[in-house]
């Protein structure tokens, strides 16, 4: 059956060894007796946790083509609006979160993800006004809670009530280097340069290669 023939590839997707999942999936047989859809599932989870964002979108679009499991329909096609948010696809972002929204399908994390990709279109007003809408159907949304501050801290607005949002996001993730990163950075803005230092190098320590952080740093350190 189709559970026992993927079942370790599953066990290790779960266990977040996505590189031997991945490379379970694809190994196996061509004869192996295998739902090709709940293999290209799994498969387009793996890599979309790898950050392989063009293999996933081939395998994420096959899920939400062919399955008749609504949910994992569901489910992938929120996945397939980030991918195409971080691969530069805006219209195909704004359109599967649009229609996730109007169905009513995990609204705060989809209002979330519309504000990102609005900040990354200089669209600030818009994007603040996701976040805000965010955090009206879950207040305690981390994602939204960090975005909301960081934002208002990059356009300079009150800086306290944006310490604020990324201090109750970072308590919701203390090992959050976006967290770590954002609550250092309004610290600088706040001129509190030690306690700048000690959240951007929280943060480097746990992401070093991030060029976000990187950048952070070295403004702190040129101040």
């Amino acid at each position: 059956m189709t559970d026992d023939a993927i079942s370790e590839g599953v066990s290790l997707y779960k266990n977040k060894d996505f590189n031997g999942a991945l490379t379970f999936f694809l190994s196996l047989p061509e004869d192996a007796e295998v739902d090709n859809i709940e293999l290209a599932y799994y498969i387009g989870l793996c890599y979309a946790k790898l950050e392989r964002y063009d293999d996933a979108m081939l395998y994420l679009e096959q899920v939400v083509t062919y399955s008749k499991n609504e949910k994992r329909i569901l489910q992938c096609r929120y996945i397939l609006a980030i991918v195409y948010s971080m691969t530069g696809k805006r219209k195909l972002a704004l359109f599967e979160l649009n229609k996730l929204i109007e169905i009513g399908y995990k609204p705060a994390n989809a209002y979330a993800s519309l504000a990102y990709i609005f900040w990354k279109e200089n669209e600030v007003e818009k994007c603040l006004e996701a976040y805000k809408k965010s955090l009206q159907y879950d207040p305690e949304n981390t994602t939204a809670l960090n975005g909301m501050g960081y934002v208002l801290a990059c356009e300079n607005r009150d800086l306290t009530r944006a310490l604020s949002y990324c201090k109750k996001a970072l308590a919701h993730n203390t090992n959050s280097p976006a967290c770590l990163d954002s609550v250092g950075w309004i610290y600088l803005k706040l001129g509190l340069v030690d306690d700048a230092f000690k959240y951007l190098y929280q943060a480097r320590d746990l992401l070093p290669d991030n060029e976000e952080i990187a950048e952070h740093i070295r403004i702190a350190q040129e101040g």
